[in-house]
């Protein structure tokens, strides 16, 4: 089976997935296919590529930090099920993706039942984990498990647990995943342990998770947290606390977002002083209620998410990936007439010179013995001009390649929007003229295919909209989409 037809079929299975649990997201998946065919004209995907598998159909939610930071307890507690290990210690290396279960059993699955199923964003994981650290990808059990529960709370909801950052022969692979984990994600929960408030020794920890937290344009679903904060009730410092974590992260890059704080009820001691621990308790209370309501809204913003991510692909081809192309074409473009003029204007000038030493000019007359018997041999005479066309020509398209594949290194491969030097390239092919300014594939009707998609997606938001909620007051209408 072909990798488009692959592709396909499992499109097919996504929306019959999403026919029982979420039909109006149904013909979202016929726009994505839209998507892929432009990007696959353009160049940006490959055929059985699609962007309808760079993104999570199902609520996902991450829980990410270091090992000591009480990320497996806060799972426990909200799931209301003793699933994950706990300690103080690093107890689990490997990510955690955790889903609701039909009946009483808490089952374990090895990796491979996440990246062997395309139902899950970890679908083919493993060869990301080879591209970048080479014989990794086979050791995907050491990376990843899945752990089915019987909790409500992750009825629909997919829960990742992340193991720490301090595996050095791991680092890398680990990190990729958690950069995947973090771009799929509804919500991210990033836990700090509120016993060190100095983060000097959590650098991989800081980078992808609070520096990569402000680079990105949905930094709002990051959400930090300084977990086991009842350590310093005694003390009565919470505000010191909150205050030293604060500036730590802002001397990161992190200029803005809030904490919230939480404990254990299980694993705390209340302190004497029934006023500060009452103060503790509230605000505790308070945090973990804001956080739940995140968590309860994943299931809304996942579909807008996706929808949204639709417009902003869209967006991203035409204001992003053509002018990327556009520009790279003009800058390959003189730099092949420049070489191309440096290389023919030397090899005009070793001929001249070798003309001048053999002796074949009268004066500023060229006249080679040779000539002569060409002047009436019209064969001879085409077959000559022929060779030195060819010759010129594969040098030219020597030229230009070499060029095109410079180039093309340093566009990347990277991009959300796709591989944009992949798309370069194709539109350097032999038979594109270095003078075509436009891409291959872009077009007016291109352009024309893209201003259709945004207006369905439009016309999507609108419907959840209605579903959702009644600006002109209809309470009708409002309550009959809360029920669908």
């Amino acid at each position: 089976m072909t990798p488009a037809k692959r592709m396909e079929q499992r499109l097919k299975r996504l929306q019959e997935h999403l026919k029982r649990e979420n039909p109006i997201l149904v013909d979202t998946v016929n726009q994505y296919r839209e998507l892929d065919a432009i990007a696959q004209k353009l160049g940006l995907l490959a055929s059985g590529e699609s962007y309808a598998t760079q993104i999570s159909w199902w609520p996902l939610i991450s829980v990410l930090g270091t090992f000591s930071a009480g990320k497996s307890s806060f799972i426990n507690t909200f799931l209301g099920v003793d699933l994950q290990r706990t300690g103080n210690q690093a107890v689990d290396d490997r990510f955690t993706v955790i889903t609701f279960s039909p009946d009483s059993q808490v089952r374990t699955l090895p990796g491979l039942a996440l990246d062997g199923d395309p139902r899950f964003p970890f679908y083919q994981i493993s060869e990301d984990i080879e591209n970048v650290s080479s014989g990794e990808g086979a050791k995907i059990d050491n990376y990843l498990q899945m752990k089915v529960a019987p909790s409500e709370k992750v009825r629909g909801k997919i829960l990742i647990d992340s193991p720490g950052f301090d595996a050095d022969e791991q680092r890398k692979s680990t990190l990729r995943i958690t950069d995947h984990i973090i771009e799929l994600s509804d919500l991210v929960l990033v836990f700090f342990d509120a016993r060190h408030p100095e983060p000097g020794a959590m650098q991989d920890t800081l980078e992808h998770l609070v520096k990569g937290a402000m680079r990105r344009n949905d930094s709002s679903k990051f959400l930090f947290i300084l977990n086991q904060i009842d350590t310093s009730a005694r003390e009565d410092n919470l505000e010191d606390i909150v205050s030293a974590w604060q500036k730590s992260l802002v001397q990161q890059g992190l200029s803005a977002g809030s904490f919230h704080i939480l404990f254990n009820d299980r694993l705390a001691v209340p302190v004497p002083d029934e006023n500060v621990w009452a103060r503790y308790v509230s605000k505790r209370d308070a945090d973990y209620n804001r956080i739940m309501a995140r968590i309860d809204g994943v299931n809304i913003e996942r579909v807008y998410r996706i929808i949204g991510s639709m417009e902003s692909l869209a967006n991203q081809i035409e204001q992003q990936a053509i002018p990327r192309l556009r520009e790279a074409l003009q800058r390959w473009k003189k730099q092949v007439l420049v070489a191309d003029a440096l290389l023919f204007g030397l090899l005009a000038i070793a001929l001249l010179a070798m003309s001048v030493e053999f002796g074949y000019w009268e004066g500023l007359l060229f006249n080679p013995p040779w000539l002569a018997s060409l002047a009436g041999n019209v064969w001879a005479t085409g077959a000559i001009i022929i060779v030195i066309a060819l010759v010129a020509l594969g040098l030219h398209f020597l030229v230009r390649n070499r060029f095109a594949k410079r180039i093309a290194k340093r566009l990347g491969n990277e991009d959300s929007f796709g591989n944009l030097s992949s798309a370069f390239l194709k539109s350097t092919k032999f038979w594109r003229s270095i003078f075509q300014c436009s891409p291959a594939g872009w077009s007016r009707r291109t352009r024309g295919r893209l201003d259709a998609i945004r207006h369905a997606t439009d016309r999507f938001v609108q419907h959840l909209n209605d579903r959702f909620t009644s600006p002109s007051g209809d309470k009708g209408a409002a309550t009959t989409g809360n029920k669908a």
